[in-house]
């Protein structure tokens, strides 16, 4: 695979990034939403196997491609898994021109300080070494922000440049994630901490040193502007955070240089039980209205 045709995708490509890397906390409330209530199924192998069907859909359906959707975020388990006879990274590259990245966090700790840290990340070099080997492009990684505490939201920047590094000593570009939470009281607030601190990390990283950033929408337009015009930041992408599609891009929309990173607002509305037109259509119409938010601004 051509990394560098990816990293050229990545850095100045127009269009998003679609996150299908639910994991197991969030994939029994994925598929309730995609129509499969919690009785159509039991223990995890059979959640598991019917969240990738969901996901293979999504991947497969004609506006799927690299001309709206530069890249998309797997679950561990899709990575390893195949499409089309094909791994999925390969297909994801070489079928849809999409940019294959793999969630690398293990879920989060207990809230301390205002904040969620990842869990220790003891599963991170196999997996890092399994998706070179699949020519996965680059990782992600989620913490959470409920309050705008200073030493808090600097732990959780510590621990995720300090698993970047690890990431990009593998070739990987790591995608960095503090979630700021949407029901924070103190959104506006964390949002700025958040911002100084990721700013002064991004400048002593090393000359080729690369990230990207996943961060909510934030609450001042513009806020994160001089990161994404930062040397060392390959994109920065925003996620939906609980917002509805509409409301998340009207928010993106507001927001210049930002692209989005949606998961549940990409896959509002769709249903197992709908015919392949019906839900092809309404995908499509949902990858045209994000693609519109992250390109045409306010």
């Amino acid at each position: 695979m051509d990394k560098q045709k990816m990293f050229d995708q990545m850095a100045h490509g127009k269009g998003f990034i679609a996150a299908l890397d639910q994991s197991g906390g969030s994939t029994p409330g994925a598929l309730r939403l995609y129509g499969i209530p919690d009785s159509a199924y039991s223990g995890d192998e059979e959640m598991f196997r019917l969240m990738h069907e969901m996901r293979v859909r999504i991947i497969t359906a004609p506006a799927f491609t690299g001309s709206s959707v530069l890249g998309t975020i797997l679950f561990e388990r899709t990575m390893d898994g195949e499409i089309k006879g094909k791994s999925s990274p390969a297909y994801l590259w070489e079928d849809r021109g999409v940019v294959p990245f793999v969630k690398v966090d293990q879920g989060l700790e207990a809230e301390q300080d205002g904040v969620r840290l990842m869990k220790p990340l003891t599963k991170l070099d196999p997996l890092l070494a399994r998706a070179v080997k699949l020519g996965v492009f680059g990782t992600k990684m989620r913490s959470v922000i409920e309050m705008a505490s200073h030493n808090g939201i600097n732990a959780i920047v510590d621990q995720q440049f300090e698993a970047a590094a690890r990431i990009s000593a593998q070739g990987l570009i790591p995608i960095i994630e503090p979630e700021v939470s949407v029901k924070s009281p103190q959104k506006k607030e964390a949002e700025a901490i958040l911002c100084d601190s990721i700013m002064r990390k991004v400048d002593a990283l090393p000359q080729n040193g690369k990230v990207m950033l996943k961060l909510t929408l934030p609450t001042v337009p513009d806020l994160y502007a001089p990161l994404i015009g930062h040397q060392n930041v390959v994109r920065v992408v925003a996620l939906s955070g609980g917002y509805t599609r509409a409301e998340a891009c009207k928010h993106l929309a507001a927001n210049h240089g930002l692209i989005a990173s949606f998961s549940r607002a990409l896959a509002e509305g769709l249903t197992k039980q709908m015919s392949d037109d019906a839900f092809n259509a309404a995908l499509g119409q949902s990858i045209k209205e994000i693609y519109q938010a992250s390109t045409v601004k306010a």
